[in-house]
């Protein structure tokens, strides 16, 4: 959010950026492509680019009762510009990716397992034993195994959405609405602790 403060603070990174994305979306991208197999435990709240973080990576687990994920973007005004409507679309199809990126509402851990943004929904007290499983499962597989694997269930090319996305927040990032609606939020603490906890509705009651 403080990006309307300060819009060139990203500059120096993206001289180094490949061409096409922006610097979100390539850090999206480098997770998504990485030679290792990702995994998320969420156990808390993912908003944003939280949230596009999560969904960039191979699998995500979350803890009943405690995590929650969401693209809160349009409630200041935007859209997400890290990667989050190609992510989404992909994981759990465009009818979906609408919703929640214009519903901006918080997803519980069950409904995000139920639309696929999450691999599973677990006990909050489970997640790390199910997870480290998982994982050491993978790590002690033969040479060649998990390369093969990311070979042949290969991400899907996202270079004309991720064009279109960023030219879509950044296009509606420089209108008066949205920097009234990002700069309001800051000064009633949307990014305070207080005010992460319930963003969205701290967010609505200002577009409101």
């Amino acid at each position: 959010m403080s990006l309307v403060d300060t819009p060139d603070a990203f500059d120096k990174l993206a001289a180094d950026l490949p061409d096409g994305v922006n610097v979100f979306q390539a850090l999206g991208e480098l997770l998504r492509h990485q030679p290792q197999v990702t995994i998320v435990k969420l156990a808390g709240m993912a908003r944003g680019g939280g949230a596009e973080f999560v969904t960039a990576a191979d699998m995500a687990f979350a803890a009943i009762g405690r995590a929650g994920i969401g693209q809160i973007e349009a409630l200041m005004g935007i859209v997400p510009g890290g990667g989050g409507t190609q992510y989404l679309a992909g994981r759990i199809g465009r009818n979906r990716a609408l919703e929640a990126v214009l519903g901006a509402d918080l997803y519980d851990a069950e409904t995000a397992e139920r639309y696929g943004w999450v691999n599973r929904a677990v006990p909050a007290d489970e997640l790390d034993d199910i997870v480290d499983r998982l994982a050491r499962n993978i790590a002690v597989l033969p040479d060649g195994v998990i390369a093969a694997a990311k070979r042949a269930i290969v991400p899907d090319d996202l270079a004309e959405g991720l064009l279109r996305e960023h030219n879509a927040w950044a296009g509606q990032i420089v209108r008066p609405a949205a920097e009234r609606l990002i700069r309001s939020g800051l000064a009633h603490g949307a990014q305070t602790r207080d005010g992460e906890r319930d963003l969205e509705n701290l967010l609505r009651a200002l577009a409101g």
